[in-house]
């Protein structure tokens, strides 16, 4: 077994070698680029001789572990992004959660400016790059990479405009080197916590950080809402975890029933309802839990109390609402290197080295190259099939 922080190389070398581990835990973009290398195996076995329904999957989740009209792996935990803001921040800002949503960007712009006063030398808001350029590029109606996973779209006109954007917000406040000095001096897991301080005004998150919250700040002046698009609609980046099959494994019946009893909706039930027993014994609220199977989800959601008290009320509602609207990438054989390409382009904005159009379109050829001879050797096998 796999698992935990993968490393890619390792894993690729044991399966080349002839000694791979009975069972793969990735990240799901992580699914194309191992199928496609031979170092995992498609699961149409797998799903029809266990009977795994596939149907009861979240779409973005099975997008991302299906390759070439075959499925590569099985979604386990999925994880999006909600809005999370410091109320009494917001307040002395004379803003509202609506500013920081996402829905208008001038809006958040001059939020953040306000917002940075109101810190005292805090982060007004925080637009969260590298990482969430995809979000704020579907923001504005376009994917970082095509919908068939061949061609990449990365100096598209909108997503140089959602990168001036992200990157003007750290402009204003100093700049990138000055924003992350102090988000990476927080005490991001503690209850000094940035938004516990007052040190932050606002910033989009993955969910998991509700619970976190909870834990260790439940009294801090708390607001949360979905990101949202220019049109008020949710919108969530999905990413998450998957396990798969490695190729030359002589145990793959154990692992794909194993799988299955991991990801089936009875097992994050009973995990589910261990989580809720647990927050309970300590006083604590159950937030609830995300997976890639929409039917525990429905079953897992009742299980949250509907009694809860703001702002936790709330961000659970962002949330479900949030998860309900999120998109995510095709699985393609380039996944690595394609989001090395975006992510080294963003970096380099933020370091001051390239303007946005440039490194974007320097990140283009990068990116398209990486993709067409991927595919291109992906082709030529499949005919020699």
């Amino acid at each position: 077994l796999v698992e935990g922080d993968l490393d890619i190389q390792q894993f690729l070398s044991a399966v080349a070698s002839g000694n791979p581990p009975g069972l793969v835990y990735a990240n799901r973009d992580q699914i194309g680029t191992f199928a496609s290398r031979g170092a995992i195996i498609p699961l149409d076995s797998c799903i029809e001789g266990e009977g795994i329904d596939t149907s009861v999957y979240r779409e973005a989740a099975l997008n991302q572990v299906t390759f070439n009209d075959q499925v590569w792996g099985i979604p386990e935990f999925n994880s999006i992004q909600i809005t999370m803001a410091n109320q009494e921040l917001l307040d002395a800002a004379g803003v509202g959660i609506e500013d920081v949503n996402g829905s208008d960007w001038e809006a958040t712009t001059a939020a953040s400016t306000s917002l940075a006063e109101a810190t005292d030398g805090g982060i007004g808001y925080d637009s969260k790059l590298p990482e969430f350029l995809p979000l704020w590029a579907h923001a504005k109606g376009v994917d970082l990479l095509s919908e068939d996973g061949r061609t990449a779209q990365l100096n598209d006109p909108a997503v140089v405009e959602a990168l001036e954007w992200a990157v003007g917000i750290y402009d204003d406040q100093g700049g990138f080197s000055k924003v992350k000095g102090i988000r990476d001096s927080a005490d991001f897991f503690g209850e000094g916590n940035q938004f516990a301080s007052s040190t932050l005004g606002a910033m989009p998150m993955e969910q998991w950080y509700v619970n976190v919250l909870n834990e260790v700040s439940p009294d801090a002046p708390l607001a949360f809402d979905t990101v949202q698009s220019p049109e008020g609609e949710a919108i969530a980046y999905a990413s998450g975890s998957a396990w798969a099959i490695p190729a030359g494994t002589d145990t793959a019946p154990a692992a794909c029933r194993f799988m299955k009893v991991m990801t089936q909706t009875d097992s994050w039930v009973a995990a589910a309802q261990a989580r809720v027993d647990l927050r309970e014994e300590s006083g604590q609220l159950f937030t609830g839990v995300l997976t890639g199977n929409t039917e525990a989800d429905e079953q897992i959601r009742e299980m949250v109390p509907t009694d809860a008290p703001e702002p936790w009320a709330s961000a659970i509602e962002a949330v479900y609402e949030a998860n309900d609207n999120a998109f995510s990438y095709p699985a393609n054989p380039a996944d690595a290197q394609f989001k090395t390409a975006w992510q080294d382009a963003v970096n380099r904005v933020l370091n001051d080295q390239q303007e946005p159009q440039e490194a974007l379109d320097q990140a283009q050829e990068e990116a398209q190259t990486v993709l067409d001879e991927a595919w291109a050797a992906w082709d030529e096998d499949s005919g020699t099939r």
